[in-house]
């Protein structure tokens, strides 16, 4: 088994990078996207880094 990586989640709100950061830390979903909103709303970076990483973390791969 190789390295662990990082992909969208299956587990889909938006584009399932909540999702797959939770599964990547094994941690629950729900508690990455109250962060996610949290950021947003306090310091603005939340939503900035929710749409990089909406476009730079891969889909998981077929099968997996």
């Amino acid at each position: 088994m190789g390295p662990k990586r990082l992909y969208k989640g299956h587990d889909k709100m938006l584009c399932g990078v909540c999702s797959g950061i939770a599964e990547y830390f094994n941690l629950d979903p729900t508690l990455v996207r109250l962060g996610v909103v949290a950021l947003a709303i306090w310091w603005g970076s939340g939503l900035i880094a929710y749409i990089v990483a909406a476009i730079i973390i891969p889909e998981p791969p077929a099968g997996g």
